[in-house]
């Protein structure tokens, strides 16, 4: 098996095995059947912190690519990765791991829902759940925005686009297309 020397949040270089198909496949599996409603968050601790397959910077990097592409992020992420690591077939293991099972489960839940969606008890269940996933999903914006708190260009970039799209409420795809190749630009331009 190869290995690739990473760089751990910590700043500790450790050497980290290159995952398998077979790895890529039972973690983004994982992943699928542990990540309903908050799976990027549960991606980052289980590919940066847990199996150390990326550093911080590399997974915020791809995410920000993958949030970039057409499509759902943790799919384009899976894909991205499985790519990066193993190729096609790579990218085919972590696409089928992340969404078999849960594509499974949640027609089975959708057939169930779709019967009992008049109960009260179910609909408080579905209004927990929605607050314990904006919860996941603000836990993991605060941990990417760690790594980009030293650099002051990085930080102007992400609080341009917050304010653009969740306080201004301007158009998503405007705004993308405005500050994204600015940012690549600006990022481009500084010195290593």
């Amino acid at each position: 098996m190869t290995t690739e020397t990473i760089t751990t949040d910590q700043d500790i270089v450790r050497p980290a095995p290159l995952p398998s198909s077979r790895e890529l496949f039972h973690g983004f599996l994982m992943l699928g059947l542990t990540g309903f409603g908050g799976v990027l968050p549960l991606a980052r601790r289980m590919i940066v912190e847990q199996r150390r397959w990326l550093s911080a910077a590399q997974f915020t990097d791809m995410l920000g690519l993958c949030q970039f592409l057409p499509g759902g992020n943790i799919i384009n992420l899976a894909v991205a990765i499985g790519l990066h690591f193993r190729g096609v077939r790579g990218a085919f293991a972590s696409l089928l791991g992340l969404i078999a099972a849960p594509s499974a489960i949640v027609i089975a839940l959708g057939v169930i829902y779709q019967r009992f969606q008049d109960n009260p008890s179910v609909q408080h269940m579905f209004a927990g759940l929605a607050a314990a996933a904006s919860g996941l999903l603000i836990s993991m914006a605060l941990k990417m925005l760690m790594p980009i708190l030293k650099k002051p260009l990085p930080l102007l970039i992400a609080s341009l686009f917050f304010i653009s799209i969740a306080v201004l409420r301007l158009p998503l795809l405007p705004t993308m297309l405005v500050l994204a190749p600015l940012s690549v630009i600006a990022i481009w331009k500084l010195p290593s």
